[in-house]
C-alpha cells in the first residue's frame, strides 16, 4: 500500500469504530469465532506456510504457533463477557448516595507490527486480544516470512471487511508509512532497534505502546542441577524454530566444577532429539535468509567449537553449535545470538553469578536449574527480567493464565489472557452521583464548622 491508501485504510476503522459496533460483546464473540473456524479449517494451509517459511515441522507448527493462538481464542470466549462488563467498587462517604464504578472501553484502532520467528503466533496473538477488547486492527507482518503473511492476508480478507480488520503487506517504507500515521495503540513485536523507532514515532501522537522485544536470556545452572534434565529442557527450548525464539536460552553460566558434565549431556541431548545429522532431519528447521545465516556464521569462532557446526548455506541449514571457553567479552556475548549457537560460561559462586547477571540490561526471560529452592527464589527476586522458568525453559509463555512480557531493554507491556485484554482496553473511572441531596459542605465559602466536618469524614 502507499501512504494514501494506508491513510484510507485507518479513516475507515476509525468512522467503523465511532459507530460503536466493535464495542458490543456479541460483536467481539463473532470476530473471534471467524478467525477460529478459519484456523481450524485451514490448518493444513498454515504449516505448509510456516514450513516453506521457516523449515518448520508439522508438530511444531501446531505446538508453538497455530494451537497456542486457537488456545487464545478459546480462553477470551469463555472469558471475554466477565472482562467487558463494568465493575462496581466502593465509594467513599463523600459521595454518597451514588455508585462508583469502572467501565472497559475499546482504545480505537489498533496496529499490531508482527515478526517473522512466529509470523502466526505473534501476529494473531495479539490480534486476538484486541478484537476481544473490542478494537478495529490493522495487521503489519515481516516481508521475511512472505508465504505467512499471504496467509495472513487471505484469512484476514475472508473474516473481515477492511473497516473490521486489514492487513498491509511490504518492507520499510510500509512500516514508515504506518509509523506517521495516528494510532490508538501501537503493539510491535522485534528488535530493539526497531523499537526505539516505533516508540520515538508514538510519541508524536502521544500513542500507548506495548513492545515486545528480546535480549540475552540466561540459563543458570547450579551445582546441585540434575544435569540430564536441565541438558534436555535447555536443548528443547533453545533449538525450537533453529534457536530463532526470543525467550530461547540465549547463552549457559553454570558451576565451573559440572561444566564438562554438562556439555556431555547437553551433546548426547542434541543427538537424541535431532540425530547425528541433524541437517538431514526433516523436523529440524532451517534460517530465515542469507543475512541472519552470515550473520550467524561470523558469530562462530571456530576455536571455541566443541560440538556441531556444520552448515548449508544454499539450503540455509545450521547444525546445533556449542562453544566453550566464552567470556563475556567476546563478540557472541555483545548480541542476541537468536540462532542455533549456545555459548557456555562458567562462575565460581552463586553470589559472584547472580552479581554479573544483575549489571546487565534486563533480558525477556531467565531461566534457572536448581535442586536448590532457597537459591532459586533468591535468583527470582534480585534478577530484572521479563519471565522465566525454575527447572524448565520457555513455557512460562505458554499460556493464558500468565500474562507475557519484557522489562527495561527487553520491552514494556504485556499481553496473553486476561493481560492481554487489559493491554488494548481504557478502563473508565466513572461516578453516577445522584442529583439530590446536595451537601453545601463542600462549596465555597468555607467555615471552621463545614472544616471539622470534612476533616472527620475523610481523616
Amino acid at each position: 500500500m502507499n501512504k494514501e491508501q494506508i491513510q484510507t485504510l485507518i479513516r475507515q476503522q476509525r468512522a467503523y469504530f465511532s459507530t460503536g459496533v466493535t464495542a458490543g460483546i456479541q460483536y467481539r464473540i463473532w470476530a473471534l469465532k471467524r478467525i477460529q473456524s478459519w484456523i481450524l479449517s485451514h490448518e493444513e494451509i498454515i504449516g505448509e506456510a510456516l514450513r516453506r517459511d521457516l523449515g518448520k515441522c508439522r508438530t511444531e507448527s501446531f505446538m508453538c504457533e497455530t494451537g497456542l493462538v486457537l488456545e487464545e481464542i478459546r480462553f477470551m470466549l469463555k472469558h471475554a463477557r466477565k472482562f467487558a462488563a463494568e465493575k462496581t467498587v466502593s465509594a467513599p462517604v463523600s459521595q454518597f448516595p451514588g455508585r462508583s464504578f469502572i467501565k472497559p472501553s475499546p482504545r480505537g484502532v489498533v496496529l499490531i507490527m508482527s515478526p517473522w520467528n512466529y509470523p502466526f503466533l505473534l501476529t494473531f496473538g495479539p490480534m486476538v486480544d484486541a478484537l476481544a477488547a473490542g478494537n478495529t486492527v490493522i495487521l503489519k507482518p515481516s516481508a521475511y516470512a512472505p508465504h505467512t503473511a499471504r496467509l495472513i492476508r487471505r484469512l484476514i480478507k475472508d473474516c473481515f471487511s477492511p473497516r473490521q480488520a486489514a492487513v498491509v503487506t511490504g518492507g520499510r517504507m510500509e512500516n514508515q508509512f504506518l509509523l506517521q500515521e495516528h494510532f490508538d495503540y501501537i503493539f510491535f513485536t522485534g528488535s530493539q532497534a526497531v523499537g526505539r523507532v516505533v516508540m520515538e514515532s508514538a510519541a508524536r501522537y502521544l500513542t500507548p505502546v506495548t513492545l515486545e522485544l528480546g535480549g540475552k536470556s540466561p540459563c543458570l545452572v547450579e551445582k546441585s542441577a540434575d544435569l540430564k534434565l536441565a541438558a534436555r529442557r535447555i536443548v528443547f527450548g533453545k533449538l525450537l524454530n533453529c534457536g530463532q525464539t526470543c525467550v530461547a536460552p540465549d547463552f549457559i553460566y553454570c558451576d565451573r566444577r559440572m561444566k564438562d558434565r554438562l556439555v556431555e549431556e547437553l551433546k548426547d541431548q542434541i543427538r537424541l532429539q535431532y540425530g547425528v545429522k541433524p541437517l538431514e532431519n526433516e523436523h529440524y528447521g532451517r534460517i530465515i535468509n542469507e543475512k541472519h545465516f552470515d550473520r550467524l556464521t561470523g558469530l562462530i569462532d571456530e576455536k571455541n567449537v566443541v560440538f556441531g557446526g556444520k552448515r548449508d548455506r544454499s539450503s540455509l541449514r545450521m547444525e546445533p553449535v556449542i562453544l566453550d571457553g566464552v567470556s563475556f567479552q567476546d563478540p557472541i556475548m555483545q548480541e542476541e545470538i537468536f540462532g542455533p549457537i549456545l555459548p557456555i560460561l562458567t562462575y565460581e559462586t552463586f553470589e559472584g553469578a547472580l552479581e554479573n547477571l544483575r549489571v546487565m540490561p534486563h533480558p525477556l526471560a531467565f531461566y534457572i536449574f536448581t535442586s536448590n529452592r532457597k537459591l532459586a527464589k533468591e535468583a527470582m527476586e534480585r534478577l530484572g527480567f521479563g519471565g522465566g522458568c525454575i527447572n524448565d525453559t520457555v513455557i512460562h509463555l505458554a499460556t493464558s493464565e500468565m500474562g507475557f512480557g519484557g522489562f527495561g531493554e527487553s520491552g514494556m507491556g504485556s499481553y496473553h489472557g486476561k493481560a492481554g485484554f487489559d493491554t488494548f482496553t481504557h478502563y473508565k473511572s466513572i461516578v453516577d452521583r445522584k442529583a439530590w441531596p446536595d451537601v453545601p459542605l463542600r462549596y465555597q465559602p468555607y467555615h471552621r464548622l463545614s472544616e471539622a466536618i470534612i476533616r472527620k469524614v475523610m481523616g
